[in-house]
């Protein structure tokens, strides 16, 4: 027996909202990206081959694009933990990682994106 969990991992999810720490960030969309890993026991389900054995990746995703798409966020922080919030409403799931990256940073440097992540559990 193990204590690590099984995951379901949705990478890369990207989608565009007002978000951002000044005025004239939040006035124009921004581009974000999530990662989204879910911790949910997967072994009904790599048993049965059922969709209702397992959490269906589809509302996982409204998730996220209601979230990005139509809030309006300060921060990534905020961003991470509004989704991992639903997330945990999901019943199955145990715990869940969020990553959400900026791929836009208003600021004077040569950077690849701005990032958080949290882990939350039940």
């Amino acid at each position: 027996m193990t204590d690590r969990a099984d995951t379901i991992l949705l990478q890369g999810i990207r989608l565009e909202g007002p978000h951002g720490a000044t005025e004239a960030e939040r006035s124009m969309p921004q581009l974000l990206e999530v990662d989204l890993v879910v911790e949910v026991d997967l072994a009904p389900a790599a048993s049965s081959d059922e969709l209702a054995d397992t959490v269906d990746y589809g509302p996982l995703v409204e998730i996220c694009r209601s979230t990005i798409e139509t809030g309006s966020y300060r921060l990534l922080e905020r961003i991470a933990g509004t989704i991992a919030e639903q997330v945990l409403a999901t019943p199955a799931v145990r715990g869940c990682t969020v990553r959400v990256r900026k791929l836009a940073v208003p600021i004077d440097a040569d950077l690849d994106f701005a990032q958080v992540e949290i882990y939350r559990t039940r």
